[in-house]
């Protein structure tokens, strides 16, 4: 550890390679925790770069659980988190919306670190089982269309930085990594990033990696196409600035998609926005990141092609069914 510490001291960059080593390293529990709240530190005041990032991706991927859907030609929509704007569940919800669509979303989260509810707090809510069980996984997503994997079942090199973020109590490039480690590595991800450093950084590592990808971020700083300001979307064929006036949609207010102050008040929006009884704001900014998530599985569809399939599968039961039969296997 001194070596690349002291690279940093220098204001030297490390190679893909090194934290690649690092990450290996890390799980193998080489470095105690001073050292690696050092490193971390020190990458966090300067900024992490793109290949610094993917080094510690490889190593979390090599050390983790993968599940083989190579078949399949599937979705995740998931944002970096940390926004500190505690929505509610708009990409968990967008996921359904999609899969009701007709398409296959392989998702993967986490429970909630600045929100008061992440995609696995508002599933397990509902008396979701977690697991890596490849075929229980498999029949999910055949039969529902979807499937979640639970981060922690899967990116076991995780817990062997965790009490390190947890006693520094700020953020770090492992708060960017959660998206980058899907365990299935699916050919399609919708990622949302909470600033705009954030979105060039996602942008180039996607182009690395060669997926096909959209990232998203909104002006005033959500992590999630909120509809409360504009918003630009980066794709593998293109960069947008966008309204939701683009979109066919109205502007909304930030607290009109609070996600409330406990988990079972995230639970109720969630519920209501697939059950068709949410209000306006809360359906439409759903329908949104749900558009753009098909827009990136299949290119062929315009804006206003995917904001309409996406209010009908909401509008049409398939969402809320989609959910029930996920919730049915899952359980």
């Amino acid at each position: 550890m001194k070596q690349y510490l002291i690279k940093l001291i220098n204001g030297e960059t490390l190679l893909r390679e090194d934290t690649h080593q690092i990450m290996l390293n890390i799980t193998q529990e080489q470095y105690n925790v001073q050292q690696i709240a050092a490193l971390l530190m020190a990458m966090q005041t300067r900024g992490v770069t793109v290949d610094e990032l993917l080094g510690f991706r490889d190593g979390l991927l090599e050390t983790g659980k993968y599940v083989n859907f190579e078949d399949y030609d599937t979705l995740d929509i998931v944002g970096t988190g940390g926004d500190g704007k505690n929505t509610f569940n708009i990409s968990t919800c967008s996921a359904f919306v999609i899969a009701g669509a007709g398409y296959k979303v392989t998702k993967h989260g986490n429970g909630g670190s600045t929100s008061v509810s992440g995609a696995s707090n508002v599933l397990q809510g509902h008396g979701v089982k977690f697991t890596d069980d490849v075929d229980v996984l498999k029949r999910s997503l055949d039969e529902a269309g979807i499937c979640y994997f639970h981060a922690p079942l899967f990116a076991y090199g995780m817990k062997f930085v965790g009490p390190t973020r947890k006693a520094l109590q700020v953020p770090t490039c492992f708060n960017l990594l959660g998206p980058l480690v899907n365990p299935c590595h699916p050919k399609n991800s919708l990622h949302g990033t909470a600033n705009q450093s954030q979105l060039r950084l996602y942008n180039a590592i996607h182009q690395k990696i060669g997926d096909n990808y959209g990232v998203v971020t909104s002006y005033d700083g959500y992590d999630e196409i909120s509809l409360t300001s504009g918003f630009k979307v980066c794709t593998k064929y293109f960069e947008k600035v966008l309204t939701p006036i683009d979109l066919g949609l109205k502007y909304v207010k930030q607290e009109e998609i609070f996600g409330g102050n406990t988990p079972e008040e995230a639970i109720k929006i969630f519920d209501a926005v697939l059950e068709g009884t949410a209000t306006e704001a809360q359906k439409n900014v759903v329908i949104a990141n749900a558009a753009f998530g098909m827009s990136v599985i299949d290119a062929n569809l315009s804006i206003a092609d995917s904001v309409a399939m996406a209010r009908e599968s909401i509008e049409s039961g398939r969402a809320l069914a989609t959910f029930k039969k996920f919730v049915e296997i899952n359980s």
